[in-house]
Order: structure tokens, then sequence, then C-alpha cells
């Protein structure tokens, strides 16, 4: 094929992606009470992941209770909840349509690539979405609702109250979920600076202080400016690099 005709599959393959991407942005859109439902829910007292902590403590102390918090959130523009909306919605059908995505990148490289190529590729590709997910999902369920939960609730003076806005909350949200959902590909990083020949299991192994104290000050640049926040983020960065240690090993 000519450069002008990958330019073509090229352009087509991105019609596609919008296309798909739009439509999902669109019934999300359209369920609005659902989808805030979804993304205010961590900011509240009794979210699940809260429930499940008692539930868990109250096996050995049965009469532990999270102390009810509620914190106000407010819109300081005329037009922020709309916009808010409108953007929410959008990366929300980015991410819904991120499966397809992914296909479409890998039948459009996938041409080029040999078998054996094509092999390793499906599992990487594999692995970089489901990492991502899991780094989504860790930042939903555990990360965010505890850090909003100690920096919402945490006061000065008893008559100092925290009233925090909407495009405050939503952005803290999005940028801790995609930063999580990148720093989790840390074995796939691996991965290829093994296949590289660049780093060694027992080389991984050797720095397992040094490469701690790196993880604390990633997840200190990464997080917002408190110590619930980075012990969180430590502990599965620092898992993760466990776990590269056994993907090197099995590359070599």
């Amino acid at each position: 094929m000519t450069f002008g005709e990958h330019l073509e599959i090229l352009r087509q393959m991105l019609f596609r992606v919008l296309g798909v991407s739009a439509v999902f942005a669109m019934l999300i859109f359209f369920f609005k009470d659902l989808t805030f439902e979804f993304l205010l829910a961590p900011s509240e007292w009794d979210f699940c992941t809260y429930r499940w902590i008692e539930s868990f403590m109250q096996m050995f102390a049965p009469d532990f209770h999270f102390e009810e918090f509620h914190i106000d959130l407010i819109a300081t523009e005329l037009s922020s909840q709309f916009m808010t909306h409108v953007t929410t919605s959008c990366i929300l059908g980015l991410l819904c349509a991120s499966p397809y995505v992914m296909y479409e990148i890998f039948r459009f490289i996938s041409p080029a690539l040999y078998d054996n190529e094509k092999r390793y590729s499906v599992q990487v590709v594999l692995s970089i979405y489901l990492l991502f997910m899991i780094g989504v999902l860790t930042n939903y369920f555990i990360i965010f609702p505890i850090s909003f939960r100690f920096l919402g609730t945490y006061s000065v003076a008893s008559r100092v109250s925290s009233i925090i806005t909407l495009d405050s909350y939503i952005e803290s949200f999005t940028n801790l979920t995609l930063v999580m959902g990148v720093v989790f590909q840390l074995p796939v990083l691996s991965f290829f600076l093994a296949k590289m020949g660049v780093i060694t299991s027992s080389m991984l192994a050797t720095y397992r202080k040094h490469a701690l104290i790196v993880i604390m000050l990633v997840a200190a640049i990464i997080t917002p400016p408190d110590i619930m926040t980075l012990i969180l983020v430590t502990i599965p960065l620092y898992l993760l690099y466990e776990v590269s240690i056994r993907v090197v090993k099995w590359v070599e």
C-alpha cells in the first residue's frame, strides 16, 4: 500500500473511534442522574468501601463504626455544571469505548507484524488494558474515597468548614484516575525493558529498598498532599514492583 492509502485507512479508523466514543458519550449524557450518582458516590459517608471496612473491623471490634460526614459540593460559575456534565460525558464515553479503541489500533498495526509478534502484541495490549482498568478501579474504590474523606473532613478549627466546588471534585477525581491507570503499567514497562536487556530480575531484586524510596517520591508527586493518600498509593505501586520482578524472570 502507498503512504496515502495508509493515511486513508488511518482516517477511517479515527472516524470509527470518534463515532463510537460519541455514541457512548451521548448515552452517558442522557443518563445524567445515574452518571453523577456513580461519580459522586465516593464522596458519601456510607460509600461501599467504608461499609466493607466496617464489616471487616466489626469482626474484631463489634462496636466499630465510621463517623458520619457531610461535605457540600457547590458550583461557583453559571455554566460550570453544564460544562462539567459535557466534559465528564466525553471522558466516560472514551473510557467505555476503550476496548473498541484498542481493537482498532491493533487492527491497524497487525498487518505489519509477524505471527510471533502478533501473539505478543495481543498479550501486551490485553495486559495494558487490564492493568489500566485495575488502576481505575483501585482509585475509585480505595484511593479517592479515603483521600476525599481525609482531606474533606480535615479542619484546623471547629468554625472552619469545607465547601468544595464541583469542578475541583471532578478534576481531582479525573486526574487521580488517569494517573493511577498510567502508573499501573509498570509491569508492562518492565517487560519491554527486559526484552531490550536494560534490566534483569536480579537487578530489580537488589535495588528493592531504593525502589521503595523512588516509589514513595513518585506517589508524593502524583497524589494530593496528605500522608494517607501517599500510603494508599505506595502500597499497590510497590506490589506492582514485585510483580515486575516476576515478569522479568518470565522474560528471562
